[in-house]
């Protein structure tokens, strides 16, 4: 056998095998949420076709020709009863790209299709691409949101690092076949992290935006924003206003941003979004929720202190660590909710929950209330409340806790 033959049948099967494997919750999980064991989408997740000259004359010795380096960020829709991901993957050569993923039941057996997404340019070319929200808006399209990244061309002549970030828009109905529209217009210098509400407020076209002033640095943005436009065609937000701010010394002190389009239950639209904050080795990114009303979707009515998740693990490590990030969220019939994370701008999981629980969650969990000291009062409540409970508790897995305190 031929070093060619030899290499491809060891690619071949052990790709197989790979994307074959099944993936399970680890138990006991926090009651919220089920992590998983394994991710559901890495660079091994890339057909060999779009890393590998795959002719033997042209490739004798079968080597990687464009390397796919990681595969994170991703999109989600459910469409007749199959999970699809568009995620950010990334080449050997930094530029990413969008490539659909497709799975049968949203854990396991992601499979990309052919061909990545040929997303249409405008007339200034984006340098980058990632991030895309996808969102089924009422309006009947599939909108794709997200980051278009270009040079700065107010930089001098050797910065090569100064960069300027919007937000791209496009729209689709398969998912195949992409309409490019013009970028959105808002007052701020720089967009990120923008989505489009899936219903009409008032008539109108509602978006949440994350106003910046720079590419890196959120500056004068408070948070998460809130604006209207009349046409997504041609969108124009006038005006944004903060409905989820940053705070000093929390977990968004230093940005904040949505995730996916929110959720609706019963008690209220249910977001899921990032925080930022400065710590001793750079950025923590976590991932936490809140709620506004049903009636205005700009109306803050509920927000937990803390994250909801954070890095932890193999999810510490990789390209840009300590990160957890979000802009992807399938809702099933059935009320159940897989949310797609990204760890360190390397590799995506999955967390699943139901609506039921996320609401629990939500509307039950005290809010930060920014003070060591009522931090501590705080958790003293909740620690005396348990302590007269299991006083008095006559269930024995109660008892046993309150022996093992006693030793």
């Amino acid at each position: 056998m031929s070093t060619y033959e030899n290499r491809l049948t060891r690619l071949v099967e052990a790709q197989e095998a790979f994307l074959a494997q099944p993936n399970a919750p680890v138990e006991p999980g926090n009651g919220i949420f089920y992590r998983y064991q394994n991710p559901v989408l890495t660079d091994k997740h890339a057909p060999l076709f779009w890393s590998y000259d795959l002719d033997p004359d042209t490739n004798p010795h079968l080597m990687e020709r464009i390397g796919v380096h990681c595969a994170f960020n991703s999109g989600a829709i459910q469409l007749d009863g199959k999970f699809y991901l568009c995620a950010r993957v990334e080449g050997n050569d930094r530029k990413s790209f969008f490539a659909i993923a497709e799975s049968p039941n949203g854990v396991d057996n992601f499979r990309f299709w052919d061909h990545p997404v040929t997303m249409p340019e405008t007339e200034v070319p984006d340098t980058n691409v990632y991030d895309m929200r996808l969102i089924q808006h009422e309006d009947g399209w599939i909108y794709g949101l997200f980051c278009t990244e270009r040079k700065d061309p107010n930089a001098a002549p050797f910065d090569l690092s100064s960069a300027v970030a919007q937000c791209g828009i496009a729209r689709t109905k398969d998912l195949k076949s992409w309409e490019r529209l013009p970028d959105l217009k808002t007052p701020s210098a720089q967009q990120r992290n923008v989505v489009l509400h899936p219903e009409y407020v008032e008539g109108k076209y509602a978006l949440y935006t994350r106003p910046q002033d720079g590419f890196i640095d959120a500056g004068s943005g408070g948070g998460i924003g809130w604006g209207f436009c009349d046409d997504m065609t041609n969108a124009v937000v006038e005006k944004e206003s903060i409905i989820d701010s940053r705070e000093y010394h929390t977990i968004k002190e230093v940005k904040n941003g949505q995730g996916d389009a929110p959720i609706k239950t019963s008690k209220g639209w249910l977001h899921i979004a990032h925080g930022v904050r400065g710590c001793a080795s750079g950025l923590r990114y976590v991932i936490y929720a809140f709620m506004t009303s049903l009636e205005d979707p700009s109306k803050l009515t509920h927000s937990p202190g803390g994250f909801l998740i954070a890095p932890e693990g193999e999810e510490l490590v990789g390209d840009v660590m300590n990160v957890a990030f979000t802009n992807g969220t399938i809702v099933t019939e059935d009320g159940d909710v897989f949310i797609y994370y990204a760890s360190c701008d390397t590799r995506l999981h999955v967390a699943t929950s139901t609506v039921e629980k996320l609401v629990d969650y939500v509307t039950n969990t005290p809010s930060d209330p920014l003070y060591s000291a009522k931090c501590v009062a705080q958790r003293n409540e909740l620690i005396d409340k348990n302590l007269a409970y299991m006083a008095k508790a006559k269930n024995p897995l109660i008892a046993r806790l309150d022996a093992l305190r006693a030793r």
